[in-house]
């Protein structure tokens, strides 16, 4: 804005006083609508950048861009033609020894397609049959058994004694394998209540009420309550982990879904507060080890050496910058170039371009000019960049942990590729009903993800865990033991 200049002294005495008076009160009204304006402008120039955040410059879901949002960086077109490539490796299936075939049928042949000659069915093959297997799901039948418990008269004192329901025997009409099964449709594949109905119907001629169905992932919850605590002190020991949040629903109150994912399990926890509470909670008290996460306030109840700051979140952040105008927008696009060779030295690195010291080495420039960008930030007339420095100054040793200390990665990512398939079972079921419920969704999700880990299937450890469940033996072990 244009200064307007001042009536020098000496021209205003010369002026009436009415006259200096009013010239007073003009010059301290445009000040203070100089003021006004400034104000105005910079709280024009947030709502348009706020108005500008897409799931590409902050953290929001794909899902809420609007659209008008600028489509997202697409890779560039392969110049390879679609469909398998000259030179790749085929995938054929393997078959199955003779003695794993459930059944086969020999074809011969019956006449001579050059003389027409008939063929007899006797004649010896004159090399090795051509063998094509096929695969076919058999028609599915529940398999009913029926248990009697007799009752007989004592002979000698004439008391009537029923027979005792064998452990191994469940109480309800539903065996452990079709326990599992709707505890894995619900919480697995995320189907609900009434689907899961259908498709026991559709399938496996398997009729179930939707009562019965929350009554069994209900079992399956208490089958997994050992289980989960096993997993839980597997990520209180580990070394390090990678931590998010998502939110999450009960009864239509907020609730926030947690995941901790380390080298050996992936454990879930649903909190009623994105707190350092809920932290200390899924981690463990006696937890030691690094986290990996974004800047959200309640990791900073761990001590700075002892987090990873994401970079994929930092990156966002400075991308929203560099799309304003003026100086911040340049600041923001000299400061994604050195993120964009922090990944470049990170991805060389992985590939095997470049040992741990080198890594080092070529990072320390990229640090340096890093940091000359942060303490530009008093200097900047934007208040939300200005803050962004001074926390990111704050966590400085937290952004190059993963330099140091081996199965540490720049990103949090494997925290919130875990979280995926929760956040979509959250938008088909909107959440859950109880506390109860809060427990099967912590309990489920740490079963199926621990189980990718330990490359298990899920299934069937999940029918061990109910049948010893309902025989009142100790659950399987989640983690197993090498």
């Amino acid at each position: 804005m244009t200064d307007i200049p001042r009536l020098p002294d000496e021209m205003r005495a010369t002026l009436p006083l009415e006259a200096q008076g009013y010239l007073t009160a003009l010059e301290t009204a445009v000040g203070e609508l100089r003021v006004e304006l400034e104000i105005l402008q910079r709280q024009n120039s947030e709502l348009l950048a706020r108005t500008g955040q897409t799931s590409r410059n902050s953290s929001r879901p794909p899902s809420s861009d609007p659209p008008s949002a600028p489509p997202r960086p697409r890779r560039p077109a392969s110049p390879r033609k679609r469909g398998a490539q000259p030179g790749h490796k085929q995938h054929k299936r393997i078959l199955l020894a003779v003695e794993e075939v459930d059944e086969v049928v020999d074809h011969r042949p019956v006449h001579c397609p050059h003389c027409q000659a008939p063929l007899d069915a006797t004649l010896p093959d004159v090399v090795e049959p051509e063998r094509q297997q096929v695969w076919e799901v058999p028609q599915i039948k529940p398999h009913v058994t029926e248990h009697r418990y007799h009752r007989v008269a004592c002979p000698d004192c004439q008391t009537s004694v029923p027979a005792e329901r064998p452990a191994e025997v469940p109480s309800g009409p539903f065996g452990p394998g079709v326990v599992a099964l709707v505890g894995l449709l619900h919480g697995r594949y995320r189907l609900s209540v009434r689907e899961i109905v259908s498709l026991l119907l559709d399938v496996f001629h398997l009729p179930v009420s939707p009562g019965s169905v929350i009554a069994l992932c209900q079992l399956v919850s208490a089958a997994l309550a050992a289980p989960y605590a096993e997993g839980q002190a597997a990520v209180a020991q580990a070394e390090h982990n990678n931590v998010d949040e998502t939110g999450w629903k009960q009864a239509g109150k907020r609730r926030w879904l947690w995941v901790a994912v380390g080298v050996a399990s992936t454990v879930f926890l649903v909190a009623t507060q994105r707190s350092a509470q809920a932290l200390k909670a899924l981690l463990g008290e006696a937890f030691q080890g690094i986290v990996t996460s974004d800047r959200f306030k309640a990791y900073l109840a761990l001590p700075v050496v002892r987090r990873q700051v994401c970079w994929a979140h930092l990156k966002r952040n400075w991308l929203a910058f560099s799309e304003r105008d003026g100086p911040v927008g340049a600041w923001g696009q000299r400061a994604l170039k050195r993120i964009a060779q922090v990944f470049d030295l990170w991805h060389r690195f992985q590939g095997g371009g470049l040992d741990r010291i080198g890594l080092q080495r070529e990072m320390q420039s990229v640090q340096t000019h890093l940091r000359q960008l942060l303490e530009e930030g008093p200097s900047l007339p934007v208040d939300k960049a200005q803050a962004f420095c001074r926390e990111v100054l704050a966590l400085w040793p937290a952004l190059w942990t993963f330099l140091e200390v081996e199965g540490v990665e720049p990103t949090n990512n494997a925290a919130e590729r875990a979280l995926r398939p929760a956040v979509l079972w959250r938008k088909g079921c909107f959440g859950t009903q109880s506390d109860d419920g809060n427990l099967f969704v912590a309990r489920i999700l740490t079963a199926v993800a621990t189980c990718r880990q330990q490359e298990r299937h899920v299934l069937t450890f999940l029918t061990d865990a109910v049948r010893a469940h309902l025989a009142g033996l100790p659950a399987p072990a989640l983690i197993s033991t090498p």
